[in-house]
């Protein structure tokens, strides 16, 4: 394909881990972000509206920036001036997988602006997102949507990201709780221990394991599937609101789960609605299907 001057891109938000399945799962959610980048002659302008908008930086610092550099020192002809405008739909800082949705967006945009095909370079785009994540599960949701499993596996010289997307039950009709405060993923990643006990490790892998299978075929057993043992709970001092949110929900019978680092609640329910009784001080229920597409790119 010839190299285009323009190229719109659409990322869906994520949520990740999914209770059990820690830097292995993850579901692509119909909330989006709407990149627009064009090529210049020189210089760097940058817009955004919406989520993070006067917060963020407008600069090379930006993070859709820094994925298309990046994608760029793999797949070449970068290009010498650079416009962009985001739309950003997705709540930052949030667990609802923003930043890996902002890295997508901008490897998706440097290959396609590289005259390359966005399918046949989705391996290039999800080593490139992943690797400025550090994990591969909320990258490849927005990637490839729908139901993903995502490992690591040992290279050369680095780790290599690897994902499997699978068709999720189309009975699942998600409900985010949007916290109203946000959470960074380092702080939270700080509160888990280098070692867990054998058997609450033995726990979440077989829950991780019973989680493939109800997210695409047995949705009546998400209760179990969504256990964790591994570290929602050594995480509960940085979000205690969620973490009893959480636990609300699950007495009533509705499996939930923190959303990657939260402090959002992912709620899985099979009517999209959350019950009335609960208290959502400081939580604003948002209900999110599951985007089976992954990101989408128009060539201006």
């Amino acid at each position: 394909m010839g190299r285009p001057s323009e190229v719109r891109v659409r990322v869906p938000g994520s949520s990740a881990n999914l209770g059990p399945g820690f830097d292995a799962l993850g579901l692509a959610l119909g909330i989006y972000d709407d990149v627009e980048v064009s090529a210049a002659a020189d210089g760097l302008e940058v817009e955004v509206e919406g989520e993070g908008a006067g917060n963020v930086p407008c600069d090379d610092a930006h993070l859709v920036v820094r994925a298309m550099r990046t994608a760029w020192n793999i797949v070449g002809d970068a290009p010498p001036g650079l416009r962009m405008r985001c739309r950003n739909g997705i709540p930052h800082s949030r667990g609802l997988g923003s930043s890996a949705a902002a890295a997508v967006a901008g490897a998706v945009a440097a290959v396609v602006l590289a005259g390359r095909d966005a399918e046949l370079e989705r391996d290039t785009i999800l080593q490139v997102a992943a690797g400025m994540e550090g994990h591969a599960d909320n990258a490849a949701a927005s990637l490839l949507g729908g139901f993903v499993v995502a490992w690591e596996t040992a290279g050369n010289t680095s780790e290599r990201f690897n994902a499997v997307r699978l068709d999720a039950h189309p009975g699942i009709l998600p409900v985010a709780l949007v916290a109203g405060v946000e959470s960074l993923t380092s702080t939270t990643r700080g509160l888990l221990p280098d070692r867990v006990p054998l058997v609450d490790a033995a726990f979440t892998g077989s829950r991780t394991a019973l989680a493939v299978l109800a997210f695409t075929q047995r949705p009546e057993l998400l209760l179990p599937a969504t256990e964790d043992r591994l570290h929602q709970g050594y995480r509960r001092p940085a979000y205690p609101e969620s973490a009893n949110l959480v636990d609300a929900l699950r007495e009533r019978g509705i499996p939930a789960a923190i959303s990657g680092a939260g402090p959002t609640v992912l709620a899985l329910t099979f009517d999209g609605n959350v019950p009335g009784d609960l208290d959502l001080h400081g939580f604003t229920p948002l209900p999110l299907p599951v985007d089976a597409d992954g990101a989408r790119v128009e060539i201006g």
